[in-house]
């Protein structure tokens, strides 16, 4: 099975809040092997573009530090499973941990503004009541 993840990156490393990212790490994997690395340049950000734009590039998993509620959500619609709480590493190392199910997290979540209140759940993304 191939799957597509996506690392919000600046300088090259795990960018700590979502939104404020640079660009994107997009790894492709298939067999449980890193077959393809590629940095992509998002366009603006605004509410609810990045998930339409990752949604547009194929991703299948976002690996994020920290990411509103809202932003979790807008991904889950768009298909997309999202895991927050990543604490630092290169986008490779990030997805090889997650593979090796040993990705290190911190349950660190946005909870500013618009976004929500965060409540950290570490590496698994739990769909909210109501949806499947």
């Amino acid at each position: 099975m191939t799957r597509r993840f996506a690392i919000p990156t600046a300088g090259g490393a795990l960018c700590a809040h979502f939104g404020h990212c640079e660009s994107f790490a997009i790894i492709d994997v298939e067999a449980d092997a890193v077959t393809g690395e590629t940095e992509v340049t998002p366009p603006e950000h605004q509410p609810g573009t990045y998930p339409r734009y990752l949604a547009s590039q194929g991703v299948d998993v976002v690996l994020a530090g920290g990411m509103g509620q809202m932003a979790q959500g807008l991904f889950r619609q768009n298909g997309i499973e999202v895991h927050t709480g990543v604490v630092a590493g290169t986008p490779r190392d990030l997805v090889e941990s997650y593979l090796r199910q040993e990705l290190a997290t911190g349950g660190f979540e946005c909870d500013h503004g618009v976004h929500g209140h965060g409540h950290g759940h570490g590496h698994h993304t739990h769909p909210e009541p109501g949806e499947s």
